[in-house]
């Protein structure tokens, strides 16, 4: 399970509340963290920079979990077609794996989380259950083979946490602007192209999560596109993650209200976006993530105007999709990670002296015509894991005769 996710259901669920400046959220991830350190979850996936990305149970722990679920009213349905204190008085449900053909007949009354991947596959039984579970906290039903969601999910009052996640969903109901606590809406990869007008009426989302798949094999330049940006989305001021949205005339100026942002990913950027975008986010203090994609693979992206502010030592990845102007790496002294990824062009790489001098991660990966070995990439005194993956058919025995292995002895993990 993505790390991601489960902080915010903790969060949406009321288990963990912020401390002092730390959000519920960065003390949801302290105590996650804490309990991968004490034995009790397993970092199953990390990423390029060492983070984890997602965590699961052991064995023994996840017998121990079950057996104090029952007792708090945890029911579940497995893919075994076993079914756990399925009655009236669940508050928790889980239907992951179920495979059972008959749809549930039991209402739940008491339910304050469904959690149904790939379990609900109509409108019909969607509305069964939320008519019956007015306390309903948190609804994920990522995979789900639905496209349409019922207008009464306006009437959740505590809903906090919806996940609709690669389903066939076009359009989400007006209704949901009645939904003031929701702190959560994933509608990633699903046909959502705009978002009602009525969400900027939710001040109190936190994390608005939103694109679909124009192109499922990624083999186009632009495969996902970002919603449209609603009208009056500077008033959303407790946005924490936003991704991903177009760009637009006015999207920079609407921005400028989002201090709370710490993940952003803006889609269809073109030249002339640069100046005003970049200047925008070099003011946010706590922004950490940033994606910029361009509007098409020929269109050329400035950094120049990204500086973010001095107190801003949070953003730790920067993901540009398209051209970069000359001199782009210039502006990026203290990188510590560089990922250079599906670039079919490229056929040489050049490291300056003195260039990439903080640089403990180098990741180059699927550019298949790199026939020689990078120049300078000796130099990088710092450098501890190197990957080199899918590049040219002659390029591993180019750098087996060349000595690398020796050259780079001072590189912990290489991967080649």
């Amino acid at each position: 399970m993505s790390w991601e996710s489960l902080v915010r259901m903790w969060v949406a669920e009321g288990f963990v509340l912020g401390k002092g400046k730390n959000t519920p959220e960065n003390v949801a991830e302290g105590n996650l963290m804490e309990l991968i350190h004490r034995n009790m979850l397993e970092a199953f996936e990390y990423d390029e920079l060492g983070r984890v990305n997602t965590c699961k149970m052991h064995d023994i722990m996840r017998e121990l979990a079950l057996s104090v679920a029952k007792e708090e009213k945890f029911g579940a349905a497995n893919d075994y077609g076993e079914m756990i204190q399925m009655d009236k008085d669940v508050r928790r449900l889980s239907l992951c794996g179920w495979k059972a053909s008959t749809p549930l007949k039991v209402k739940f009354p008491h339910l304050r989380t469904l959690v149904a991947h790939g379990m609900i596959s109509s409108p019909t039984m969607l509305t069964s259950i939320s008519t019956e579970s007015s306390y309903l906290t948190v609804l994920e039903l990522q995979d789900s083979d639905i496209n349409e969601v019922p207008a009464f999910i306006g009437n959740l009052f505590n809903l906090r946490y919806i996940g609709l996640r690669r389903t066939n969903v076009k359009s989400l109901p007006e209704s949901i602007e009645k939904l003031s606590y929701l702190h959560t809406l994933d509608i990633k990869q699903t046909q959502i192209e705009k978002l009602p007008r009525g969400i900027v009426k939710v001040k109190k989302l936190r994390h608005l999560l939103a694109d679909r798949f124009a192109d499922k094999k990624q083999s186009e330049f632009r495969y996902f596109i970002g919603v449209e940006a609603p009208k009056g989305l500077s008033s959303m001021e407790e946005l924490q993650t936003l991704e991903t949205v177009q760009a637009s005339k006015d999207l920079a100026e609407q921005l400028k209200k989002l201090m709370q942002l710490r993940s952003i990913w803006i889609d269809n950027v073109s030249a002339a976006d640069c100046a005003d975008l970049f200047a925008t986010l070099s003011m946010m203090p706590l922004l950490s993530r940033l994606l910029i994609s361009a509007r098409d693979v020929n269109e050329t992206l400035c950094l120049q105007a990204l500086d973010p502010i001095p107190v801003s030592t949070k953003l730790h990845r920067l993901i540009v999709r398209g051209k970069w102007a000359a001199g782009t790496l210039k502006m990026l002294p203290q990188l510590k990670t560089l990922v250079l990824k599906r670039m079919p062009d490229v056929k040489l790489l050049e490291i300056g002296d003195g260039a990439l001098p903080c640089i403990e991660g180098l990741y180059i990966v699927s550019l298949v015509q790199l026939d020689k070995v990078p120049q300078g990439i000796e130099s990088l005194v710092s450098l501890k894991r190197l990957w080199m993956l899918n590049l040219h058919r002659d390029f591993i025995t180019l750098w087996k005769t060349s000595g690398m292995h020796h050259k780079m002895e001072h590189v912990s993990e290489i991967r080649v």
